[in-house]
Order: structure tokens, then sequence, then C-alpha cells
């Protein structure tokens, strides 16, 4: 389980975009965002690093 902490959603359209982002490095994750929290779980075998990239190449920032 990757935990990832997203900062910029403020919506459940913000949500939808880092979730397809997520699933443009690995269709199969499993991704659960929480736009209270800013959280971002996602169940995958992909690298962190990738998804990280991908949700900033969707506009939003990923914070350590």
């Amino acid at each position: 389980m990757i935990e990832l902490n997203v900062k910029g959603m403020m919506c459940g359209g913000c949500a939808s975009s880092v979730e397809k982002a997520i699933k443009r490095v690995d269709a199969d994750a499993s991704v659960n965002v929480d736009l209270t929290t800013g959280k971002v779980s996602v169940e995958t075998k992909a690298d962190p690093k990738a998804l990280g990239k991908a949700i900033e190449a969707a506009g939003y920032e990923v914070a350590a």
C-alpha cells in the first residue's frame, strides 16, 4: 500500500483526475482518495515515484 499526500484537490472532479492519473501508470491499481485529508491510498506494484510524477502531470502537488 502506498500513501501519498496530494495538495490541490478540492472536489470530486479533482479526485477523479488523480485516480485517472494513477490508473494510467497501473490500470489495475486500487485507489482511494480522501478529499478531507488530501491522502491518496494506492494498492499497486508500481513505483511510487512514477505515481507522483503522474499526479503532478495532472496538475496537483505531491508532498513528501
